[in-house]
């Protein structure tokens, strides 16, 4: 559905020849709310709220949209702590990133506690006490063991923990939210998420300090806007998730049609960039200064080069026949003796 509705959002704002962050934040509240569904949704969110919330947030959105052609949406890096790098690539790539000008960092943690640690001291001694430092355990604990691992890492002052065990389990969040707080640790969630009631469910638990939708998970705007409006409501940041195959170029729109129609707020709000596979995409993504930079072509940043699209296809593209020419790939030799 993601897909379908992504698609319909990008060829309306080509249509409108607007970017689809400006496509957002120039409709009036009443046309906002008509595109979302609020069944299941009525006990966290009224429509009556939400055209408040989107009322409210028309007031000063053209200085804050100057703001935003001007310095950009804060952004957070990823690529440079990722697990199974070596402590030098590690030092190295955190070295780089803070020359680069990026003060937000997150590190993958949750296979090894002494590796944990470790690589943590490595990033602080690199960052300095005063840049902010994430971290992205993948789901890879259960309840306590999270609360018991994140005791033992708070001493590096994360700003939060990311998706610290089932992505499903929204008590289990609010169990590890509630013995974190006293730690200053909040817990991010949502690219999992597939739907906005999982979403009201953790913020109504109070599960969350920091909500990160998936524009390629969620069923598209309408319920990505669901659930913008109920993180306002719930005075939680939203966060997008991003990185891989395009997740950059949707994110970057989300965040920036929140801080100038819903949140009206930078505080605590910053969306994830991961520094590859840009180069596939007509238009992509413009960092400057550890910052999103407001993309300005019509549409949902989504148009994949040609030449990408011909290399990649499967089987007869390029890639896939060099593949199965060496020998490198079962599967693409296996489609391409088979003719199919």
């Amino acid at each position: 559905m993601a897909a379908v509705l992504n698609a319909l959002w990008d060829l309306w704002a080509r249509l409108e020849g607007k970017p689809l962050w400006k496509l957002l934040s120039d409709m009036e509240p009443e046309q906002l709310v008509s595109c979302i569904d609020f069944s299941y949704i009525t006990d966290a969110l009224t429509r009556a709220e939400a055209l408040e919330i989107l009322r409210k947030g028309s007031v000063g959105r053209e200085a804050r949209e100057s703001q935003l052609m001007e310095s950009g949406f804060p952004a957070y890096t990823t690529s440079c702590a990722w697990l199974g790098y070596p402590d030098a690539e590690l030092r190295q790539r955190c070295t780089e990133a803070l020359q680069d000008g990026w003060t937000r960092f997150k590190v993958k943690v949750g296979s090894s506690l002494e590796d944990d640690e470790r690589r943590c001291r490595i990033i602080r001694d690199v960052i300095g006490p005063d840049r902010t430092l994430m971290l992205d355990a993948n789901q890879r604990w259960d309840v306590l063991e999270a609360v018991e691992w994140m005791q033992k890492l708070a001493r590096f002052r994360p700003l939060w923990i990311e998706e610290p065990t089932s992505p499903d389990d929204v008590l289990g969040h609010k169990h590890i939210s509630q013995a974190l707080s006293a730690l200053g640790i909040g817990v991010a969630t949502g690219e999992q998420c597939q739907n906005r009631v999982v979403f009201k469910q953790l913020l109504q638990a109070k599960a969350l300090q920091f909500c990160q939708v998936d524009t390629c998970r969620l069923g598209g705007i309408p319920e990505i806007l669901a659930v913008l409006l109920m993180a306002r409501k719930f005075q939680v940041p939203v966060c997008p998730h991003a990185g891989g195959v395009g997740l950059c170029e949707l994110a970057q729109h989300i965040s920036m049609f929140d801080f100038l129609s819903v949140s009206t707020s930078l505080e605590n709000r910053v969306c994830e960039y991961v520094d590859h596979l840009h180069e596939h995409f007509v238009f992509p993504v413009r960092i400057h200064k550890a910052a999103y930079m407001p993309p300005m072509e019509p549409g949902y940043s989504t148009e994949m080069r040609k030449d990408s699209l011909q290399d990649f296809e499967f089987p007869g593209g390029r890639v896939w026949r060099e593949l199965a020419s060496s020998g490198k790939h079962a599967v693409a030799v296996a489609v391409t003796e088979g003719g199919s």
